[in-house]
């Protein structure tokens, strides 16, 4: 027990010091500032270009999805889910060795392909990944009650992308660590792809128009995600339609993609969304005072 919270007070203080640094060293491989530099550059965007002429770039809750960026992005770590997390890992790696005598979760090398290689595979996997995980909390009631929070955005902006309760956090990370910590990808390939993913994510949401021709069949994009968030599903499609991430592909192969034309606007919500509070902390508590 001692050795657990040894990890846990750790963890908790390197974290403390690595967003400290962030913040005050601002460089290429910072976090911190990739997020801020990608939210100025999509704001400026939604100012000059706006796709929906009456919304702009001021959402209804703009300065709540602000919050709810950084909260996600490095408070909710700062809080304390970093140093679960590591507890979490050692003590799933001590189990794997003494149930089966591994001393190592990673089962297939790939350190030896090239680095752009490693980037795609990376990419691809931890997209279809997240695919299957939005289309859980989608399909299952308990976790649907956390992707409300999400889904109660009566407008989209690209800081509506890191609107979410913290509880998809965790499910998302504990559906990816076994299959993406059997492959040996190493710290600077999350970086690169992590960073390629926020910013796909940031347009994805954003109130702009940017028509990708064949791409869309590959690329999620606003156009596409905006019917992600209407209101009003189409009866065929009960669980909702294009969950895509960063890629649209999936939901093409798997019949869950749904455009059928452009429209600036559409009521966006779920079914009921008017049981949603509105402030920060209302929200974080929504899923258990619902179900108290």
């Amino acid at each position: 027990m001692n050795h657990y919270l040894q990890i846990l007070i750790d963890a908790y203080r390197g974290y403390a010091r690595y967003l400290g640094h962030e913040i005050a060293h601002p460089g290429w491989d910072n976090y911190f500032y990739w997020l801020i530099g990608f939210s100025l550059f999509f704001f400026l965007l939604e100012w000059l270009r706006p796709w929906n002429k009456a919304q702009g770039a001021w959402t209804q809750d703009f300065w709540l999805d602000a919050f709810y960026m950084f909260f996600n992005f490095f408070l909710f770590s700062l809080i304390g889910f970093h140093a679960v997390s590591m507890v979490f890992v050692e003590a799933f790696n001590q189990f794997l060795l003494f149930a089966f005598g591994w001393k190592n979760l990673v089962a297939i090398q790939i350190g030896m392909l090239p680095v752009w290689t490693q980037l795609v595979l990376l990419f691809v996997l931890r997209d279809f990944l997240q695919w299957n995980t939005h289309r859980l909390l989608h399909r299952v009631p308990f976790l649907w009650e956390f992707h409300k929070v999400h889904h109660s955005a009566k407008q989209l902006g690209f800081a509506t992308h890191l609107r979410y309760h913290w509880m998809e956090n965790v499910v998302y990370r504990v559906i990816q660590y076994i299959p993406l910590g059997m492959i040996g990808f190493g710290i600077q390939e999350f970086l690169l792809v992590h960073l390629v993913a926020i910013g796909i994510g940031h347009f994805n949401h954003s109130n702009i128009r940017v028509p990708l021709g064949p791409l869309k069949y590959l690329f999620n994009n606003p156009q596409m995600h905006k019917w992600h968030h209407v209101k009003a599903m189409p009866e065929h499609h009960r669980y909702g339609i294009n969950f895509g991430i960063s890629l649209s592909v999936w939901d093409y192969l798997f019949g869950t993609a749904y455009q059928p034309f452009d429209a600036e606007n559409l009521e966006l919500g779920y079914p009921g969304d008017e049981e949603m509070p509105k402030p920060f902390w209302k929200q974080v508590l929504f899923p258990w005072l619902k179900n108290g």
